[in-house]
């Protein structure tokens, strides 16, 4: 029997900790780690990250696009990335940000979180800006095989301002909107849904309401970008289910060394445990 996605992410959270850990090989980093900018140093890379990350987070994100850019090659390293988070014991959620229409998404939902699905990731970014009713077929899919999806709702980027804060008839913001669908599919579903929302952790606290997404909440931004704990606990409260503070390069800094990648990992649940013991 398959295990729904929102209830293996609840127990991988339970044991691991809610911190999403971003493997995203971008080529200043590549070179960081004192590698080549080719498919070889992609590998060593990547590989490297997904053994040391994955043993120790419960979750963790490739950015495919940084892996196309190198071609069938990178494509390749991704598949092996995500097979070798797995055996390290953590989930994937694969951020490629798909959306269309029709027999299109029904493509990319084949690739990404469909039974039998290319890149076997547990969860998939998608986005919604075609419509939520674009996604019902991936919803559906997804549903099927036990997996789950993150759709955009608002977004850290300041370009999404205008567009995601824009109000409709009804008075509801856009990323909002996208939220209360999400909600929909969660609805009645325990210990939470399989369809989570992206909500950047460098919003401004109010932006959106969560109350009712009874989901999971990819929150980027932290680290790197600027969001600290005490942002996450403005924006998000002390203690939001099922929400996934992800950091990428604030951890990919500390590589190539495994255990200096561990440690970075752990420093970093070790704070987020802090803020919903003590309210923070």
């Amino acid at each position: 029997m398959t295990i729904r996605f929102g209830a293996r992410l609840a127990t991988a959270v339970a044991a691991r900790g809610p911190l999403c850990a971003g493997i995203d090989p971008h080529p200043g980093l590549i070179e960081s780690w004192g590698l080549p900018l080719d498919a070889g140093g992609l590998e060593r890379f990547a590989l490297g990250a997904a053994e040391a990350l994955g043993a120790v987070v419960s979750i963790v994100k490739p950015q495919s696009a940084f892996f196309e850019a190198f071609g069938p090659a990178g494509v390749a390293v991704l598949e092996r990335v995500i097979d070798t988070v797995h055996d390290a014991g953590a989930l994937v959620l694969l951020d490629v940000k798909r959306g269309d229409i029709g027999s299109t998404m029904a493509a990319y939902t084949a690739a990404y979180v469909a039974e039998k699905a290319v890149f076997s990731a547990d969860a998939a970014t998608v986005s919604p800006y075609l419509g939520f009713g674009s996604l019902d077929s991936a919803v559906a899919a997804a549903r099927e095989a036990g997996n789950g999806l993150f759709v955009l709702a608002r977004t850290s980027n300041p370009e999404a301002h205008a567009l995601q804060s824009a109000r409709l008839p009804d008075g509801r913001t856009v990323a909002q909107s996208v939220v209360d669908a999400a909600a929909e599919h969660n609805a009645g579903v325990e210990p939470y849904g399989d369809v989570g929302v992206v909500v950047g952790a460098t919003v401004a606290p109010g932006e959106v309401d969560l109350a009712r997404l009874n989901g999971p909440v990819l929150a980027p931004g932290f680290g790197a970008q600027g969001a600290t704990v005490a942002d996450l606990h403005a924006v998000f409260g002390p203690d939001l289910p099922g929400l996934l503070p992800a950091s990428s390069r604030e951890l990919l800094r500390h590589g190539p060394d495994a255990e200096a990648l561990r440690r970075a990992a752990q420093r970093v649940a070790d704070q987020l445990a802090g803020m919903r013991e003590n309210g923070l």
